[in-house]
C-alpha cells in the first residue's frame, strides 16, 4: 500500500514510526530539507521537499498513484487544500487534521463536499478520551466504542483487586448488567479465554459493556465505587472547551482553573454553570483554594506538559479518585508510564491510534472483504471487526451453544446488534439476519469475513 505523509512533526514522525514496520510504501513530504534527511536516515522512507498543497510537489511524491495521503502540517488551510489537490491528481483516499474550531465543525461538509474522507480533530479527540477516562481508576484503560453501543475497556488486575483468582464465570455471576471478558494479555501474550479462565495479577484483561451499564459493571465488580459528580479542569485551552460541553451534558459539577484573566471572563460569559477561576500565584495553593480534595476527578489540559504533570502529581498526592494528565512529549509519556500515575493521554498517541485504524480500513474497502468497522486493542495483539450477516451468513438463526456453531481458537464475538439494541452473548444467543455482528480476534487469524469465525 502506498501513503503519502504531509508532515513530519511530532504526530508525522509518530506515525511514520508505526507504519514503517507494516512494511508500506511510505512518502514524506515537508517543506524542511533537515527534517527529510532526519526522517529518511532514521526510517526506511522516501522523501521530497516542497509543500503538500503543490500539485508538482505531489506528483514528484507520486500521488497519482497513492492509496492513501494524510496531511499534518501545522496550517489548517494547506492539510485541506493538499488533500483537495491530492484527489485531483489521483490518490484513492485522503485524510487530514483540523486544529481550528471552525473547521472542526464543518468537519462532515469537508468530508461530503471537497471529497476528504477522514476529517479529525486532536483537540476534540482528546477531550472525548478524556470524557471516557473520567471516574475510572489508573487500572482501567479505555479502548474504544464500537457499534455506537458496545464499550471495550481494559483492566490492570493488581494484588488488591477484587477479581484476582476468580474464573470468568465467578466474576459475571450476581452481576446486574451484562459484561464479556473478550481478552487477556498475560506477560505480553494474547489469550482469548473461556468461562473457567482464572484471572491472576499482573493481567490485563479486555473488557465489554453496553457503554450505558459500564458504570454498573465495573462497580459491580468492585473496580470502581462511586459515580463522579466533582471535576477539576485545569487549562482552559479549546480542548478543555470540548471537555466542559461533554460533561455538562451528562450534568457534572465542574470547576475550571485558568491563568489569563481574560481567556476566564471569556469562559465565565460562555459557561455560565461552570465555576470559572483565576489561578494566579502558587499553583498549589490555587488548587487548594478551589478545594482539590474534594473532587472526584482532575483533568490537566494545559498547553504545558510540565505543568500538567505537576498538577496531576499534586492531584495524586491529594488522593483524588481520578487523575487524567495530558502530555504529548515522547520523554514525559515514558516517565508517566512508568509510575503509572493514573491515566495519561497524548493527543499524538490518539492521532496515531486513529490513523492506523483509518488506513486498515482502507485497504478493507480496497480488497472487498465483509469487515464494515476494525479497530486494535490489547496492545494492538487483538482485532475488533464489525460485520453484517446476511443470508450466506452459516451461523444465522443458530443457538450459541449448538455443536455446528463452533468457533475458531482465538475468537469470540463481543456483541450483536438486533434492532439496534446491543446484546452481550450468551449460549442461547442467536444472529438473525440484517444483525451487526462484533468479533474479537486474535489478529494472527486474518479474519476478513464473518463464515471465516467457524473452524472449517
Amino acid at each position: 500500500m502506498k501513503i503519502i505523509i504531509i508532515g513530519a512533526g511530532r504526530t508525522g514522525c509518530a506515525l511514520i514510526k508505526a507504519l514503517s514496520e507494516r512494511n508500506y510504501d511510505i512518502t514524506v513530504v515537508e517543506k524542511q530539507k533537515s527534517i527529510i534527511d532526519a526522517v529518511t536516515d532514521k526510517y526506511n522512507v522516501s522523501g521530497f521537499v516542497g509543500s503538500g498543497a503543490s500539485k508538482e510537489t505531489l506528483y514528484k511524491a507520486g500521488a497519482d498513484t497513492a492509496d492513501v495521503l494524510i496531511a499534518l502540517t501545522p496550517v489548517d488551510e494547506i492539510n485541506i487544500l493538499s488533500c483537495m489537490q491530492a484527489k485531483v491528481v489521483g490518490t484513492l483516499k485522503t485524510c487530514t487534521r483540523v486544529f481550528q474550531p471552525d473547521f472542526a465543525a464543518e468537519r462532515k461538509q469537508l468530508e461530503a463536499e471537497q471529497g476528504i474522507d477522514y476529517v479529525f480533530n486532536p483537540k476534540y479527540d482528546i477531550a472525548e478520551e478524556a470524557a471516557s477516562s473520567i471516574g475510572l481508576p489508573g487500572v482501567v484503560k479505555p479502548e474504544g466504542i464500537f457499534g455506537g453501543r458496545m464499550q471495550m475497556v481494559s483492566v490492570t488486575i493488581t494484588d488488591d483487586s477484587p477479581i484476582r483468582g476468580k474464573s470468568l464465570f465467578e466474576i459475571k455471576k450476581g452481576q446486574v448488567s451484562e459484561l464479556l471478558i473478550c481478552t487477556v494479555l498475560r506477560e505480553g501474550r494474547l489469550i482469548v479465554p473461556d468461562g473457567k479462565f482464572t484471572v491472576e495479577t499482573g493481567d490485563i484483561i479486555g473488557l465489554a459493556a453496553c457503554r450505558e451499564n459500564l458504570f454498573d459493571v465495573l462497580k459491580g465488580i468492585g473496580i470502581i465505587r462511586e459515580k463522579t459528580k466533582k471535576v477539576m479542569i485545569v487549562g482552559g485551552t479549546v480542548a478543555a472547551e470540548y471537555l466542559i460541553e461533554m460533561l455538562l451534558k451528562s450534568k457534572k459539577n465542574i470547576t475550571l482553573i485558568e491563568s489569563d484573566i481574560d481567556r476566564c471572563r471569556e469562559l465565565m460569559e460562555k459557561y455560565p454553570d461552570v465555576n470559572v477561576s483565576y489561578g494566579s500565584g502558587e499553583l498549589a495553593d490555587v488548587l487548594e483554594d478551589e478545594r482539590i480534595g474534594s473532587m472526584d476527578a482532575v483533568v490537566s489540559l494545559t498547553e504545558n506538559d510540565e505543568m500538567n504533570m505537576v498538577t496531576s502529581m499534586y492531584a495524586w498526592s491529594r488522593n483524588v479518585p481520578s487523575v487524567i494528565t495530558s502530555v504529548d512529549a515522547p520523554e514525559h509519556l515514558k516517565l508517566l508510564h512508568r509510575v503509572n500515575l493514573d491515566i495519561t493521554l497524548s493527543s499524538s498517541e490518539i492521532s496515531v491510534y486513529k490513523l492506523i485504524r483509518f488506513i486498515r480500513n482502507c485497504e478493507i474497502g480496497a480488497e472487498k472483504n465483509e469487515i464494515e468497522k476494525y479497530a486494535t486493542v490489547a496492545d494492538n495483539k487483538a482485532e475488533v471487526l464489525q460485520f453484517s450477516a446476511d443470508e450466506s451468513f452459516k451461523g444465522l438463526d443458530k443457538r450459541f451453544c449448538d455443536p455446528q456453531f463452533k468457533l475458531k481458537k482465538n475468537i469470540i464475538i463481543a456483541s450483536v446488534i438486533h434492532n439496534e439494541e446491543l446484546i452481550i452473548p450468551n449460549g442461547n444467543s442467536i444472529i438473525k439476519k440484517g444483525d451487526k455482528v462484533i468479533v474479537v480476534a486474535d489478529r494472527k487469524t486474518h479474519i476478513e469475513r464473518l463464515n471465516d469465525i467457524f473452524e472449517s
